[in-house]
């Protein structure tokens, strides 16, 4: 029975401590993808009025129990401010992510609002400044987890009862966060932002034992990204992330290279892209992403490189994501007021 309970203690001393380090937050190897979970403040930076986005990743299949993560988002820009040339971006994140054996499981709904103040009359300037917050639900299925008195002559058995039981198993808290970003032209052909934001300032209490009251640490987060055109039918663009959140740190940075196969105006009707990103001291990943009009498939999978490689045998997650981006039929005239005069995100 001792060590039944010593199983018992640690077990739930990982999951209350799952959720606190800085790896633990939802992250995607094709970040730029899904940029609310980068930072708030990210919201709206795109051309058009309009952006659903989507992704589905399957991580460390190679060792153990899959780890799946599953998230939805949608930005929709309102050409009306304070003042002439402001607009306000709302939408919001949805995510879900199961982990391990036991199904720990993390739903959460994050309603998202951006206000882009316009500081220059050649109307591409921006500076942004956005709140983010909502709902988080855990839980994890006991019924999924074996213990010692399961097994009776070294032989586990599901049908067998447990002294084990556990008066929570599932709890929801508000969780909240805030960012801001600067974009702008470098020249004609270049674009460029820079953000910063912050994750969990509120700190909530996430437990799965009544008595423990355990906090969230904060999530410090720096962005930047660069999008140039090389060429009249290629462009680079480049992303990059830093979060801080207790005693962790985490860096990843990326590069996609497009081809546009042919143009109609400034829209490209078919395009591919190929790049790589690297998380640091974690994994390598290849990405190929297909564009046709307003539709993006990206497909990426880790390579990895952290102290799991020999165990995974290199091998890390396969993720896919989805994204639409537009405009509204009626809001054209108010986008090109205050979109870049050339279309390079």
């Amino acid at each position: 029975m001792k060590l039944t309970l010593l199983r018992t203690f640690f077990f739930l001393l990982l999951l209350n401590g799952l959720r606190t380090e800085a790896q633990q937050d939802i992250n995607y190897s094709q970040f730029y993808e899904l940029p609310l979970l980068r930072n708030p403040a990210l919201a709206g930076i795109f051309n058009g009025n309009v952006r659903f986005t989507a992704g589905y990743r399957n991580q460390w299949e190679s060792i153990t129990t899959p780890y799946r993560t599953m998230a939805l988002g949608m930005e929709i820009k309102f050409f009306k401010g304070f003042t002439k040339g402001d607009f306000i971006t709302t939408g919001f994140q949805l995510t879900n992510d199961v982990a391990g054996d036991s199904k720990l499981k993390r739903t959460q709904f994050f309603p998202v609002l951006n206000y882009h103040k316009l500081l220059n009359e050649e109307n591409n300037t921006l500076i942004s400044v956005a709140f983010m917050g909502g709902p988080v639900s855990e839980s994890f299925d006991p019924g999924k987890l074996q213990f010692d008195d399961q097994f009776v002559n070294g032989s586990y058995s599901s049908s067998n009862p447990t002294a084990q039981t556990f008066s929570k198993t599932g709890f929801t808290y508000l969780d909240a966060s805030t960012g801001i970003s600067f974009s702008s032209l470098i020249n004609n052909n270049a674009k460029f932002y820079i953000g910063a934001g912050l994750y969990h300032f509120t700190k909530p209490s996430l437990s799965f034992m009544v008595d423990n009251d355990i906090r969230l640490n904060k999530k410090w987060v720096f962005n930047t990204g660069l999008s140039a055109y090389t060429s009249t039918y290629n462009r680079i663009v480049i992303y990059a992330d830093y979060f801080m959140q207790g005693g962790d740190k985490l860096a990843q940075g990326g590069f996609l290279y497009t081809h546009n196969f042919d143009h109609t105006g400034d829209e490209s009707r078919l395009s591919v892209s190929c790049g790589a990103a690297y998380r640091w001291k974690d994994a390598m990943i290849p990405v190929v992403k297909i564009n046709t009009n307003k539709l993006s498939v990206g497909m990426s999978y880790d390579v990895n490189t952290s102290k799991l490689k020999t165990a995974s045998s290199y091998r890390g997650g396969f993720e896919l994501t989805l994204s639409y981006m537009g405009l509204w039929s009626g809001k054209n005239s108010n986008a090109e007021k205050v979109d870049c005069p050339i279309n390079i995100w």
